[in-house]
Parts: C-alpha cells; sequence; structure tokens
C-alpha cells in the first residue's frame, strides 16, 4: 500500500511538474516572438531549479524518518501545495513583469516553482523505500513512475489541455489537479481529525482563491508579454485563437501575430497595400499561367485570397501547420470565401512533411510567405535541403517564391542552389529554368486582375491611373541599383551577400546567429 502510494506520487509530480514547463513555455515563446534559445534558458532555469529543491529536501531527508512514517506525507502535502501555488503564479509574473523588463528575469520564478516541484520526489522517496536489500530496486520503479508521469503529462497538457482551452483555464486546471493531490496526502496523513478537517479547508480555499483569482491573475497575458512597456490601459486583442500548435492574436487594427510574431495584415487589396501584397500579385509577372499552386503558411488568408484569383490557376493547394488559422479567416469577410473555393485544398500538416508525404506531387509555383527567419524552427523551411525537396516538386519552368525576411544568408542560399533568381522585395524567386519580371504580362495582369469580380486598381479615376502607371514601372528596377523594396538580379544577390553563409539542416545559420535576439515590443 505504501509503496504504491509513492509511485502514484512520483506520476502525479511529474505529470504536474511537466505540465507547468509546457504551459511556461508557452508563455516565454510568445513573449520572445519564438526564440531559438528560449527554451534552453527556461530548461536552464528549471534543472537549477529542481536541483536546488532536490537538495533542500535531501537535506531534510537526514532527520531520520522512517520509511512509512504517515509525518511525511503532512510534510510532502505543504511542500507540493507552495509549489501548485507557485506553479500557477508563474505566468502572471511573466506578464507583470513585462512592463518593466524584458522576459528573462522572469526566469527567477521559474527556478523557485520548480524548486518546489523539484523536492517532492526525493521527499516521496525516503517516504516510500526502505533502507534494506530491495531499496535500489523500488528506486528505479520510483523514478519510472516519475518518467511515465512527465511523459504523460508533456502530450496531455501539450496536445489536449492547451489544445481545448485558453491557457488561463489551462493553468487553473493544473493548480486544482495538484491541489486535489495535497488534499490526498493530507487524507492520508496521520493529523487527527480536527487538524485534518483544518488542514483540507486551507486547501479548498486556496482553490476558492485560485478559480476566483484566475481571471484578474491572467488578464491580458498575451497582450502584456507582446506589447511590454508599450501596454497601454485600453489595449486588448480583438481575438486569441489557442490551440496546440501556437497562439494566433488580432490587435483591433486587423494586424495578425502568430506566436508572438508579426504574422501579415488582414488586406488584399493591392491598391492599399499595408501588408506587402503587390508580392503575392507579382508572381503573375514572372510566370506566364500557373494552373498548378502550393502555398506552405496560411495566416491571415489575404496571400490566399489573392492568389485564388490568380487568371488561369485550377488548383491550388495551402499547407498549414495551425488550424486555429481557418478559424480565424472564417470570421473575416474579405478572406473567408477561401474555406470554400473549389479549387482550394487545405491540409492541415508540416510543409516539410507535406512535401516528403507527396513525393509525385508538380507545382507551377510553390509560394511562402514564411515568418522571421531568425525564429526557432526556421531551418526547416529555408534550408538548401529544404530548397532541394521543393525542386522535386516544381514542374518544367516551375518558380519557387519565398519570403526571406531579408536575409542575406537565405537569400544567398536560394541563389546559389538554383541557377535562375532574382530578389522581389525581400522575397527570393528561384527556378531552373530562365525566366524575368515581364513588364508586359505584368502591365496585363494588373489591368485585369480582379478579386470577386471587382478589378483589383480602378483606373477610372485619374489617381486610378497614375496608381497604375507607377506600379507597372516597378518591373523597369531590376534595372537600377538595388534597393530594398525593388528588385535584384541574381548576380546583384550574389555579389552583394559574398560573405553571407550557406543555410543548411546541419548549421542552422539564422537561428544560431539570433540565437539570444531580444525583440521591442511592436
Amino acid at each position: 500500500m505504501i509503496f504504491a502510494l509513492t509511485l502514484l506520487i512520483a506520476a502525479a509530480s511529474g505529470f504536474i511538474s511537466l505540465s507547468y514547463e509546457i504551459l511556461w513555455y508557452r508563455v516565454i515563446s510568445f513573449a520572445s516572438w519564438g526564440l531559438p534559445g528560449a527554451f534552453g534558458l527556461l530548461l536552464a532555469a528549471y534543472l537549477f531549479g529542481i536541483a536546488v529543491g532536490s537538495r533542500i529536501a535531501g537535506h531534510m531527508c537526514r532527520e531520520g524518518a522512517k520509511a512509512g512514517d504517515a509525518r511525511q506525507l503532512q510534510r510532502i502535502a505543504w511542500f507540493a501545495l507552495v509549489a501548485n501555488v507557485l506553479g500557477w503564479l508563474v505566468v502572471p509574473v511573466f506578464g507583470m513583469s513585462a512592463k518593466r523588463w524584458d522576459w528573462p528575469p522572469a526566469l527567477i520564478a521559474v527556478a523557485v516553482a520548480a524548486a518546489m516541484l523539484g523536492a517532492i520526489l526525493p521527499l516521496v522517496s525516503h517516504f516510500g523505500i526502505p533502507a534494506d536489500e530491495r531499496a535500489g530496486s523500488r528506486l528505479s520503479y520510483v523514478y519510472l513512475a516519475n518518467i511515465v508521469g512527465s511523459a504523460a503529462g508533456s502530450l496531455v497538457t501539450g496536445f489536449v489541455v492547451l489544445d481545448a482551452w485558453s491557457i488561463q483555464r489551462a493553468g487553473a486546471f493544473l493548480a486544482l489537479l495538484g491541489l486535489g493531490l495535497v488534499a490526498l496526502l493530507l487524507a492520508l496523513s496521520d493529523l487527527g481529525r480536527a487538524r485534518r478537517g483544518i488542514a483540507l479547508a486551507s486547501v479548498a480555499g486556496t482553490a476558492g482563491v485560485i478559480m476566483l483569482g484566475t481571471p484578474a491573475a491572467y488578464d491580458r497575458i498575451y497582450e502584456r508579454l507582446l506589447f511590454k512597456k508599450k501596454l497601454q490601459d485600453d489595449t486588448k486583442f480583438a481575438e486569441i485563437i489557442e490551440t496546440k500548435s501556437g497562439v494566433i492574436t488580432v490587435t483591433q487594427d486587423g494586424t495578425v501575430y502568430g506566436g508572438g510574431a508579426y504574422d501579415g495584415r488582414f488586406n488584399t487589396s493591392i491598391r492599399y497595400d499595408r501588408n506587402g501584397i503587390l508580392r503575392a500579385y507579382g508572381i503573375g509577372a514572372m510566370h506566364p499561367a500557373p494552373k498548378r499552386m502550393l502555398m506552405i503558411g496560411l495566416a491571415s488568408g489575404s496571400w490566399a485570397k489573392v492568389l485564388s484569383h490568380m487568371p488561369g490557376l485550377e488548383q491550388f493547394d495551402i499547407v498549414e501547420i495551425n488550424p486555429g488559422y481557418l478559424k480565424l479567416i472564417g470570421g473575416h469577410d474579405e478572406v473567408k470565401s477561401v474555406l470554400t473555393d473549389p479549387k482550394v485544398r487545405i491540409h492541415i500538416d508540416d510543409g516539410r512533411r507535406w512535401l516528403h508525404r507527396h513525393p509525385t506531387e508538380k507545382f507551377d509555383v510553390v509560394v511562402m510567405n514564411t515568418t522571421w527567419h531568425w525564429r526557432a524552427h526556421s531551418t526547416n523551411l529555408l534550408s538548401q535541403e529544404f530548397m532541394h525537396l521543393v525542386r522535386e516538386h516544381l514542374s518544367p519552368g516551375g518558380l519557387f517564391f519565398f519570403n526571406t525576411t531579408s536575409s542575406d544568408d537565405v537569400q544567398r542560399t536560394a541563389a546559389e542552389t538554383f541557377p535562375h533568381a532574382m530578389r522581389v522585395y525581400n522575397f527570393m524567386a528561384a527556378s531552373d529554368a530562365p525566366f524575368s519580371f515581364d513588364k508586359e504580362r505584368w502591365r496585363k495582369l494588373l489591368a485585369d486582375y480582379s478579386l470577386d469580380g471587382t478589378p483589383a486598381i480602378d483606373r477610372s479615376t485619374p489617381e486610378g491611373q497614375a496608381f497604375y502607371d507607377d506600379l507597372v514601372s516597378y518591373a523597369d528596377s531590376i534595372h537600377e541599383p538595388p534597393v530594398g523594396h525593388g528588385l535584384e538580379s541574381r548576380d546583384s544577390v550574389l555579389a552583394r551577400t559574398k560573405g553571407a553563409r550557406i543555410v543548411t539542416d546541419d548549421n542552422m545559420v539564422p537561428e544560431w546567429t539570433a540565437l539570444l535576439r531580444f525583440q521591442d515590443a511592436p
């Protein structure tokens, strides 16, 4: 009975501890815009805290209490109580401290909470394992139970809890789960009836405080983490969508942030371009007649809406890893028709994995309006190996068009990998076949392009005609000295990026060169 209880406590404490870590990482990842080094710093603080807590528990275990002594359950219970309250408070601490500091100082709260959580396993081992010839084998079972609980916590919280609930509800759930463990320990301890009743009432009171206090403690947590010092009393997101794949937030002006990083705006208008939508229209100037197109990444759906109206397009596949974006665009009239367009097929998957799983699929154009090149996991979509994978899916004369977010390394990688390439603003267009930003095709495209029957450019007014003429002249920038918003030839890109490195899966250049890059609030 005693050893079974020990295994249960070890498993439950592991489940709760790792669940909190998953919760904390969501906060840190959002606050850091997906900084590659964020998880490493979290893990360092977490392990440091566990080491300190274990050391403290080790000192307490020298007091000589025998295995199975029910008095030890009181000590474990109070450690678990404090640990769960502190674990619940970590998320609000990150939010409150963001107004004055960036997120790293709040890792102190992680270390403190982890120290209390880390003390539980040594204490429960001391309680449940007698000092006899079977101590070693019993200890191995206790560690196994803790590992199983930890793995289950990561999986259940990461893939189920955070997919179904907001971070506010998840935080309250974990705290109440921990308090349930505390109540069990107190119920089994050697406390008298009166003292046990008082102790359980205290736990119930703590649970009540957490239930009532969670909405206030977690209030506008994502606004605090994103805007930091720029947060105002009335700053509030228009939309927040949370899934196991991440957090999507939308400001009042329609700016979309995915995982805390800028992810576009709701806009399909080239006339009032506030999201660089010009680049999407530009595909028609570089490829004469794309019939099959693949886009990796959906975001606000603005690019998808524009590209789905490309003249001559017959099939448009879109791969998006976060299903939350479907819910997002379904609520915005400007883009929601993408979800019902018969030409469009949306696949919820990782882009690279989808390409590997569909080796026979061929496309005239593969386009990616990818996120910042320095974010964690960006190498998966920017490496030379990935570019070779895309090449295998291009039809003859096919075009690969993707966002480099102005990285010299990424631009050089594309220019070195493909024999024909061009920079379009901060995008790279690349192909195995010659292509150009054809001015006459560009002129005709802009004149004929329409979205749901509405011309992209109204040339019936002098202002509209002047805008059209100015936009047509964009094709001439390839013959001018390169500027950031213009066109640039492959030779010029190679000359300008002479000192840049080729991005590979092994060197992960974009991520390692920005391992601890901190960002100002938007």
